[in-house]
């Protein structure tokens, strides 16, 4: 009988053993994401290195300060301004085409190219580095973002009329080596972590879980009843002072 009960009590419940599985898949899940920031971050540090006879792959079109605004006192400030709101467009000819339909048959415009915003995260960034010269010539602005569901902020340069468009030639200088097998390992990670069940676990356990509705409902509720009981007490309070 004593082995009995003791044999029973070694047996684990139900609920333990999906615990002890739920808690090994997630230490899996967690292994595998610090290895593909590992070699995210490999993949990211490997040297250029250069190339024998560089070629020409296309053109690319980007923003320099105007020749007049260049001569001016003020011209090493712009040309600062631009090169933290530069953009750069890649073609294969010098005409920036793309195709547009337009009375049911195709035609070919010019591609429009403008200075990049700047968010209102790298606007209060300090590695940014905008000067509070520089964030006077910033208008800022407010629109709606659909994936989001919510109106974003950002900053839009007032002046565009300072820059003008530059065509080169695109040329390849240098290049960087492939690592096959890295490349593969990385692929199957992420592959792996952006499965959706994965990716959830991801963002519940590493990223931090998330205030669900009825915390937030609880914490609604328990302000308005706080907020009830602060009120009652000053009429209480004040009805005391006018009996007196």
């Amino acid at each position: 009988m004593e082995n009995d009960n003791l044999l029973f009590s070694r047996l684990r419940s139900l609920r333990s053993r999906k615990r002890t599985i739920r808690k090994d898949v997630e230490k899996q899940i967690r292994k595998k994401y610090r290895r593909s920031e590992e070699l995210s971050d490999i993949r990211r540090n490997i040297q250029w290195i250069p190339l024998d006879k560089p070629y020409q792959r296309g053109f690319v079109r980007f923003f320099v300060v105007r020749e007049d605004v260049m001569r001016s006192k003020y011209g090493e400030f712009f040309e600062g301004v631009l090169k933290k709101i530069n953009t750069y467009m890649y073609s294969e000819s010098r005409k920036f085409l793309k195709k547009k339909r337009k009375s049911g048959r195709r035609i070919y415009v010019e591609r429009e190219q403008k200075l990049n915003r700047v968010s209102e995260y790298a606007w209060n960034d300090p590695k940014f580095g905008l000067t509070p010269m520089e964030r006077q010539y910033f208008l800022q602005k407010e629109e709606y973002c659909p994936l989001r569901k919510r109106y974003e902020i950002y900053y839009e340069f007032i002046e565009p009329w300072r820059f003008i468009l530059r065509i080169r030639p695109n040329m390849i200088t240098h290049y960087k080596p492939v690592d096959f097998e890295l490349e593969k390992e990385y692929a199957e990670l992420e592959s792996y972590l952006r499965q959706h069940k994965v990716a959830g676990i991801i963002h519940k356990t590493i990223y931090g879980r998330p205030s669900s509705w009825k915390m937030k409902y609880k914490s609604d509720q328990n302000e308005s009843t706080k907020y009830f009981h602060y009120k009652m007490s000053a009429t209480e309070i004040a009805e005391s002072l006018q009996d007196v």
